[in-house]
Formats: C-alpha cells, sequence, structure tokens
C-alpha cells in the first residue's frame, strides 16, 4: 500500500465556521485561563526551582513538568498561525527557566531535582520519561513554529542520559516507563531530524515492554500500563486508558516507521476491541474511575462513566495515525467521532472551565440520596466543568489539541490528495491546491474546489453515519473513501452527504443501555437536559415516530433539535400498566458537548423511547 503523509496544520487555512469560532476561543480565552490557573497553582513558578521543604512555594509534583510543557506545546502551535507578543514572552521566560535549570548532564525534572533527588530513575511511576517526552513534543512544535534547534538541543542532552542510563548501563530502576509518551515523542522528534539514535530508544522501549516484569505499586498489576506481554503479542486493551492509547500510538507510528508487521496487526487489534467492545457512543474510553481504566468488553456505565478527556485525545491520536499505515475510513470516522464528542465536551463553551470526567448521564438525586451518613465513598463524575485540577492534564491537552485541529484534514496518498475531515478551508498539497466550502457539522454539503490537479485522483471520505449522498462528479468508492478523477485545472465537486437526525440503539451486551436510544444528528451525539423540559430526562419516552427537526444554534454553534416524547400523567410510585396515562409534550436535544453549560441539571444521551 502506498504510504500516506498528514498534512500539518500550518499548510492549513481554516476559514469562518464552527472549528474557526472553537481555535479563536482556544487562542484568546482558553489558553490564557490555563496559563493564570497554572500561575495560580505554583506550576509555573516550581521551574525557578525555588521550592524547599517549609518554604511558603507550592510543593511540585511529579508531574507539573508534563502540564507546563504541553502548554508550551500549545503556545508554539498558535505562534506559527498568528503573533501574540505575550504568549511569546512567557514561552521563551520557561524555557530560559528550563535551560538555567537542567542539571549538567542534561536531566530536567523539577520534583526529581528539588524534592526528592534520590529518586531519580528509581520509581517507575513516577513519570520522569513521561515528562520528557511532552518537553519532546514542545520542542518539536517550537522547532516548527521558530526554525530553532535550542529546546531540541536541551531535549537531546537529556535523551543522551536515558540512552546511557537505560540502554547502555541498565543502571535505572526500571525498563520501560510506567506512564507511557515518550515513546510517540521519540518517533514526532525523528520525523523532524532524522537522528537514529531517536528511532532507536522509541524502538528500545517499544520492544522492552512486556517481556520481563517490572515492579509496580501494589496496588494494580502489570497489565494496568500494558507491562503484561510483548507488545506484539496485544490484542485487547488494558488498563489505564490514556496510557493506552499514547502507547497505541508509538506502536502505529512503529509500525509504519519500521513496516513491522506484526505491530501493525496488534495495532489493528487493539483498534477493533477498543470500538466494537469498550467505546461509549460519544467516543469516550476508560469506563472505569478505578484506575481510570478500560475494564471487560461491554462496561459502559454511563453515570459513572469515566471517560477521561485525555482519554478522547490518546484515541483520537491512535485512529489518526492508524489511518496512515491502514487506509480505511473507519480510522478517520473515529477522529470525526472523537472531536464533535468525546473530546469537545472537555471544555466548556466559554473556553475558561474543564471536564476531566465525561459522563453520558447526570442523576443529581444520586449526588443527594445519602441524607443521613457521612463519608459515603461512591464516586460520581463532577456535574459542573472547573478551571483547574490537581491532576490538570486535560486542560493543555485541550489547548494544544485545538492549536493544532488542522492536523486531521488532509494527507497526501501517493501523489493523490486526501480529505479525511470536513471543515471550511484550504492548503496546497504537492502543488496541487484544494478549498473546501461547508458549514459542516450544521449540514452535510461539501463543495471542493481543485486547482493544478489534474490528472491525479483524489480522495473523500464517506462518513460512516451518512446513509445517503448525491455528488455532481463520478465517483468509486475505495475502503470507505469516494476517489474522484481530477480531469482539468479547475475542478470542482459538490457532495452532499444529506444530513438527518438518526436514531441509535446499543449491542444488547451492554446492560445500561437496555430499552434506550441515543440520538445523533450526523457527527455530533445530542442529549435531554432537564434545565430544558423541566422532567427528569428518565421519565420521558422519545416517539421514535415523530418528526426530529432541527434549527441552528449560535449559542452551541451547533444545531439543536426538536421532536416529541411522552410521558407518564400518573404520578403514583406503583401502578398497573392499565393504569399508565401518557401525555406528550415536545423536547429539546441539545448536542452533548454543550452539556453542563448552563448550570447543574440532570443530563442523559442514552433515552428511553415508545414505539
Amino acid at each position: 500500500m502506498e504510504k500516506m503523509y498528514p498534512v500539518s496544520f500550518r499548510d492549513v487555512k481554516i476559514r469562518d465556521g464552527f472549528w474557526k469560532n472553537r481555535i479563536r476561543l482556544n487562542e484568546n480565552v482558553t489558553v490564557y485561563s490555563v496559563m493564570d490557573r497554572f500561575k495560580d497553582t505554583g506550576r509555573f513558578e516550581a521551574f525557578t526551582f525555588n521550592w524547599k521543604e517549609g518554604s511558603d512555594a507550592p510543593k511540585p509534583h511529579y508531574f507539573w513538568d508534563s502540564d507546563v510543557f504541553k502548554w508550551m506545546e500549545s503556545v508554539c502551535c498558535i505562534l506559527s498561525v498568528k503573533e501574540d507578543e505575550v504568549l511569546r514572552n512567557e514561552l521563551e521566560q520557561l524555557i530560559e527557566l528550563i535551560d538555567k535549570n537542567r542539571c549538567p548532564d542534561g536531566y530536567f525534572n523539577i520534583y526529581h531535582t528539588v524534592v526528592a533527588p534520590e529518586l531519580r530513575f528509581r520509581n517507575r511511576d513516577n513519570h520522569e520519561l513521561y515528562c520528557l517526552g511532552h518537553l519532546i513534543e514542545a520542542a518539536v512544535a517550537y522547532y516548527y513554529m521558530s526554525g530553532s534547534d535550542r529546546l531540541i538541543n536541551i531535549c537531546d542532552d537529556y535523551i543522551n542520559l536515558v540512552i546511557k542510563v537505560f540502554c547502555e548501563e541498565k543502571s535505572a530502576g526500571f525498563v520501560t516507563p510506567g506512564h507511557e509518551e515518550i515513546e510517540l515523542a521519540l518517533f514526532r522528534l525523528y520525523r523532524v531530524k532524522k537522528v537514529k539514535k531517536y528511532l532507536e530508544l522509541a524502538m528500545f522501549f517499544i520492544n522492552e515492554r512486556g517481556k520481563t516484569e517490572e515492579k509496580n505499586p501494589d496496588w494494580y498489576n502489570s497489565s494496568y500500563n500494558q507491562s503484561h506481554m510483548p507488545l506484539r503479542k496485544l490484542r485487547e486493551a488494558t488498563g489505564h486508558s490514556v496510557r493506552a492509547g499514547y502507547l497505541y500510538s508509538a506502536m502505529a507510528d512503529a509500525a509504519k516507521e519500521t513496516e513491522d508487521i506484526e505491530l501493525t496487526e496488534a495495532s489493528k487489534a487493539l483498534f477493533s476491541d477498543i470500538v466494537n467492545k469498550k467505546m461509549y457512543i460519544s467516543g469516550g474510553v476508560g469506563s472505569s474511575h478505578h484506575g481510570e481504566a478500560y475494564t471487560v468488553p461491554y462496561d459502559l456505565p454511563n453515570a459513572t462513566a469515566y471517560s477521561e478527556t485525555c482519554a478522547a485525545i490518546s484515541l483520537m491520536m491512535f485512529a489518526d495515525r492508524m489511518k496512515d499505515i491502514d487506509f480505511d475510513s473507519k480510522y478517520a470516522d473515529i477522529v470525526e467521532r472523537e472531536i464533535y464528542n468525546g473530546i469537545i465536551s472537555g471544555v466548556s463553551l466559554d473556553g475558561k472551565a474543564f471536564f476531566y470526567e465525561n459522563p453520558l448521564e447526570i442523576n443529581l438525586s444520586d449526588r443527594n440520596r445519602h441524607t443521613s451518613v457521612n463519608n459515603v465513598n461512591e464516586h460520581f463524575p463532577i456535574t459542573e466543568r472547573k478551571e483547574v485540577f490537581g491532576c490538570s492534564c486535560c486542560p493543555p491537552n485541550i489547548t494544544r489539541f485545538f492549536a493544532s485541529i488542522g492536523d486531521r484534514i488532509f494527507s497526501i496518498k501517493g501523489n493523490s490528495p486526501v480529505i479525511h475531515q470536513f471543515m471550511n478551508c484550504s492548503t496546497e498539497i504537492d502543488g496541487v491546491g484544494i478549498d473546501v466550502t461547508t458549514v459542516y457539522p450544521r449540514d452535510g454539503k461539501i463543495s471542493i474546489a481543485v486547482t493544478k490537479g489534474k490528472g491525479r485522483d483524489i480522495y473523500v471520505r464517506i462518513p460512516w453515519w451518512c446513509r445517503e449522498l448525491t455528488v455532481s462528479e463520478a465517483y468509486e468508492t475505495e475502503n470507505g473513501y469516494m476517489k474522484l478523477f481530477v480531469d482539468s485545472d479547475s475542478y470542482k465537486v459538490d457532495i452532499d452527504f444529506n444530513m438527518k437526525a438518526e436514531l441509535y440503539v446499543s449491542s444488547a451486551l451492554v446492560p445500561a443501555n437496555a430499552g434506550k436510544l441515543a440520538v445523533m444528528y450526523g457527527p455530533v451525539l445530542y442529549c435531554l437536559e432537564k434545565n430544558d423540559i423541566g422532567i427528569i430526562p428518565s421519565a420521558v419516552e422519545i416517539d421514535i415516530n415523530s418528526e426530529i427537526t432541527a434549527e441552528y444554534s449560535d449559542y452551541f454553534g451547533a444545531n439543536i433539535l426538536y421532536t416529541d416524547a411522552l410521558v407518564n400523567e400518573n404520578e403514583n410510585l406503583y401502578m398497573t400498566i392499565g393504569d399508565v396515562k401518557k401525555k406528550r409534550i415536545k423536547i429539546k436535544l441539545i448536542p452533548y458537548f454543550g452539556f453542563a453549560n448552563r448550570g447543574e441539571s440532570d443530563m442523559a444521551v442514552w433515552l428511553n423511547y415508545s414505539k
């Protein structure tokens, strides 16, 4: 198969529309909100290395570095497309502090330098290599933004130390990192600089993982961090869902770079296991708050769904890489599911607050039912977003996602442009100009103009949700993409994916969804909030024979839906079926990504229905 390579967001101009609005919000509000909260909590100050036992400064945590590194990557992506003097100054000050306070041997980790130097490379679960991975990703972004190797050179010194300690001396207290991330970062760095040691170190961690038993804390076993078997033998997604997604992304990178058939097959099997047995309809993964982890197939509770924002991002990253090694629309379909649902539900509509967990149901009574008992140890996700968390990995992951969303749109396959995602945008691929005009996801109409592409094929993904489509030009289908032949240097094709509301049911093997349905309009998932109807969602039955109408909402930046439903007028606690008296009401469904933006409310994605 011809290799496929993504087109960088730096080479894509996104114009007005759904994503341009979200990008502007990220640039003007979200990245600043994260910066301010990181300053409030001491994360920025920690880079001065001023903490001492008994001091008033906040004690650094061992993963604080990574939070700030992701923020730095976000800023580099933003500065690649627009100037912002405030962000640039903050970025350069952080780089100065990193350069100033790194150890003579290249090591940089705030916690393990000022708090616990005796634990350097001793505790597998202390995130040192995870933090380095995010520093490497920031360095790559800084290089693309500035053309400077300054941050890469800092990383290079640290990488040389890692090679010495882990590969040559084997003097570390562990062989592979407890929290994966450095692997995929090294592949990113290798693609930029083509330095062999980066590829070799990445492959060292890929090849060594799961070969021997490594010491873990008592509360989890080796499957929690995907160390229970060699990676080429993996077929089922297990353990911490973010660690898994980052590792599987690296496996896909390795499969592409080395053409490793066994890694390719393992990656395919893992992807299939996730999307067919362990993924919420929102794209959320990691159903349990115990270990933020994958559990058993079809265990997808809604009210207690962990579904971490970072996990959705990690699955998006994995799927986005898989499309480059196995040309099939199912991978870009998952990217689409994530970017319209599982990821953006993690940030408020005003861009200032975040969800770590993204439940598919909120019953406020769950939080209020124990009125006479103290310290009930039940876990439910929070009902309103917060601006910062003790573990605040998700906010800067969100900012770098929005800042680089253009990475997901185009690829080049051989000499053929490929369009995976639909945004109002333009680019040039291998001398071919492509201009996409659309109001997606408001409707499914796409106009594509191709200049200087005569004699080439162009591929356009047919979305998984599309049942009917019309195309103005002849096409063939290949692995879920339409293949169009460009017969002139001013070629244009109009496509209508005929977007409408669709009702979905889940497998009967998912107990939480028995007798319920979910509503989607194109790629966007919908939910029902009590705020809009005055009744808890579980008391409502959607009438599946009623028309569902769509109306654009400026507040949500997407359609809201209206349809009919039935509610029982009999208020008795119990009654015979014959005593049930139903009345018809009109209900309003909002995009799932917009829930919990108008105060606390009961909410549900999966709804009862009446035939």
